[in-house]
């Protein structure tokens, strides 16, 4: 009888200190998985200060959040600095050292092509002022897939141009964000669908 009484003290002892294990493994678990989600938390929490410098709480944003509007952004600028353009060979290098760091070699080939067709020394010669205006951009982000449409105006001495743009490419990620380019996007395989005139108004020449 003592010998029984012993054996099931000790299984209840064994059941206890088990029972007490697992609950404590899974306290632990349960605390760290919050604490993990408090500093994560913490971390997308900055402050900024008000025009009385007064700190006040910004809440930072999931990085696929905004994905779609990073890549308009990219898309957008990448435009910008390959179309607008002025006559100064300075600047127009300038501008596409920029560019050359938002796309991949599909980028420079067109680059090397217009400069080769020589498209840059007539924007010198004739002192003509390309603008670009952006009408929409549509992405698929499935596939990363972009289709720009804008219309760039070319404003000569004595005519001004209005042509009708839309290009084509996919977008890939960086796994790092730099000066030269802050949204960490590629543009790749990028071409040209379409660059003609639909608009030609000449200029009075006095």
């Amino acid at each position: 009888m003592i010998v029984k009484n012993i054996e099931a003290k000790v299984r209840l002892a064994t059941f206890l200190s088990a029972g007490s294990f697992i609950l404590a493994v899974v306290i632990v678990l349960i605390v760290s998985l919050f604490a993990y989600k408090q500093v994560a938390d913490a971390r997308r929490s900055v402050y900024v200060l008000d025009a009385n410098s007064v700190p006040l709480l910004a809440r930072q944003t999931d990085l696929q959040m905004n994905r779609a509007a990073e890549y308009r952004s990219h898309v957008n600028l990448f435009h910008s600095l390959f179309f607008s353009l002025t006559p100064d060979d300075k600047y127009i290098e300038y501008q596409m050292k920029r560019a050359m760091y938002l796309v991949d070699e599909s980028g420079a080939l067109q680059y090397n092509n217009l400069k080769e067709k020589g498209f840059f020394n007539s924007i010198l010669s004739s002192s003509a002022v390309l603008t670009l205006q952006t009408d929409s951009i549509f992405i698929d982000e499935g596939l990363k897939y972009f289709r720009y449409y804008g219309r760039q105006k070319i404003d000569r001495r004595s005519s001004t141009i209005i042509r009708s743009l839309v290009t084509e490419g996919y977008l890939k990620d960086l796994k790092i964000r730099s000066d030269n380019n802050p949204h960490a996007v590629l543009i790749t395989r990028w071409k040209t669908l379409e660059n003609k005139d639909i608009e030609n108004v000449q200029k009075n020449s006095f």
